[in-house]
């Protein structure tokens, strides 16, 4: 019997548990250990934090879940890994602390082990940035319950006859997720307009991207009413028509209450005065301490400095002039232990994919590569496949998902109304760009696309109650696409 051991249960990981009990017979288990109880439909966290759905809209317990699938499941956070067991036995584990509120520790044996954790939301990165500071997130949907409660304060004071100014977007020069900043501003502008207050407030998109429109992915060129537009052009077309102002190139260096702080590629320094700040966090990996069989640390081994997990990507250290689509890994097997994968966002990139800017005093200030959504969800299905194959008596894993021969769909809500709302509808290929196959713009503009409009959003709205109930693994779930 085998068996496979999942850590984290968003979207990589969910996807590839729930993968690895539909393909493993009943001799093989799959154990998942996740620190929280409950599962989240992250993309929907933006509208709860402008106040249009609940938290319970966007959440569901696990437990009921997995009980039904037969699929174990341990509400613990996991600390160490042993990946050769140690010298009372040979069997690798991992070592997790209880957040059920006993506050033991429990040893898990695996034969294989997939590392699906995810990011750790590094507010401490950037002072007084995030929640319980100075500033908001949607990261959580507790996070978003709190921006949904200072958003509607603001308009109370906008119909007592206060301005407001806001401020969306990054909150450290080495932020990701920048789509996500970008699907929120929209938002809180339309609920602006909605709420009958837009002229009293000033609306900036603060962000790291060298333009906006770059998303993390050097930005890309779209196919739209017969012509080849940047998403640069895109993006500013969307926010001048809502009248949202952009400061691009920017590294927030802290938020003082009411005030943020930052510095521009340039080099300068300056501050961005503010009623209401929703500004994302740079991420960071889970940070496991790993071991050998005699205790020695071998953390380095496994474990990159970021915290994310090394996998088989190319990770010399070489000019942006040089990177290579190639460089991506493809079935994120660790190259140091062969029963280990990484999925999702836990995976350690090669590189970024926008080019890496400094400013002369050396702060870095450019977007980390996205490896959310559709992506976590593929490859998380990809580890589960190699690993039934591996189990099955394959001799390595047979299947790829490199994001540099994969595409991404995105529906960003720009306005949640099933009357006048919209969205942007956007497909990227490949998500890494790669210039040895499409010289002219790294991808194929055949499948690369943005459109924004009122079917958008209906098409939003569809895709938050398929994928939940996809991840409910109601009958038939494994037959709506990731």
């Amino acid at each position: 019997m085998a068996k496979v051991v999942v850590l984290g249960a968003g979207v990589s990981g969910h996807t590839a548990s729930s993968f690895l009990r539909k393909w493993l017979g009943k001799s093989h288990s799959v154990t998942v250990v996740s620190p929280k109880p409950v599962y989240n439909w992250i993309p929907s966290n933006i509208w709860v934090g402008v106040g249009k759905i609940s938290p319970e809209k966007v959440v569901f317990p696990l437990q009921p879940v997995y009980e039904r699938k037969n699929i174990e499941f341990i509400q613990a956070r996991a600390h160490t890994i042993h990946p050769e067991g140690d010298e009372s036995s040979s069997t690798p584990f991992i070592v997790a602390g209880r957040t059920d509120g006993s506050n033991d520790s429990v040893r898990v044996p695996y034969d294989y082990l997939v590392n699906a954790t995810g990011p750790k939301l590094d507010f401490g990165r950037t002072p007084g940035l995030g929640p319980g500071h100075n500033s908001v997130s949607v990261c959580e949907p507790g996070h978003a319950v709190e921006a949904a409660a200072s958003l509607k304060e603001s308009i109370s004071k906008m119909r007592a006859g206060e301005r407001q100014k806001f401020v969306v977007g990054t909150g450290h020069g080495l932020c990701t997720c920048e789509g996500a900043a970008w699907e929120y501003v929209v938002n809180l502008e339309f609920e602006l307009r909605r709420s009958g207050v837009r002229d009293k407030a000033e609306i900036l998109f603060l962000t790291n991207e060298y333009e906006v429109g770059d998303f993390g992915m050097g930005g890309m060129h779209l196919k739209r009413g017969g012509y080849v537009i940047h998403s640069k052009t895109f993006t500013e077309s969307v926010f001048a028509e809502r009248g949202i102002k952009w400061q691009t190139r920017s590294h927030v260096k802290a938020v003082e209450p009411g005030v943020v702080h930052f510095e521009d590629l340039s080099g300068a320094h300056g501050e961005v005065p503010f009623d209401f700040a929703m500004l994302l966090p740079p991420f960071k990996g889970a940070g496991f301490t790993v071991f050998d069989k005699s205790g020695a640390e071998i953390t380095e081994k496994l474990i990159a400095p970021n915290g994310f997990m090394k996998v088989d990507a190319n990770y010399e250290q070489k000019p942006f002039e040089k990177w290579l689509a190639s460089d991506w890994p493809t079935t994120y097997q660790s190259t140091a232990y062969a029963n280990v994968f990484a999925a999702g966002i836990a995976f350690a990139p090669p590189h970024g994919i926008s080019r890496p800017m400094v400013s002369p005093n050396g702060t870095p200030i450019a977007p980390a590569p996205p490896r959310t959504g559709m992506p976590s969800a593929s490859i998380g299905k990809t580890v589960a496949r190699n690993i039934v194959g591996m189990i099955g008596g394959e001799p390595g894993p047979r299947y790829g998902a490199s994001m540099s021969k994969m595409g991404a769909a995105c529906v960003a809500s720009a306005g949640a109304s099933l009357w006048n709302g919209s969205a942007a509808a956007m497909t990227v290929f490949p998500i890494v760009p790669d210039f040895d196959t499409y010289p002219d713009y790294g991808r194929d503009l055949g499948y690369t696309f943005g459109e924004i409009g009122l079917s958008g959003h209906w098409i939003k709205q569809l895709l938050h109650h398929m994928f939940l109930y996809k991840a409910k693994l109601r009958p038939g779930w494994s037959l709506i696409p990731e």
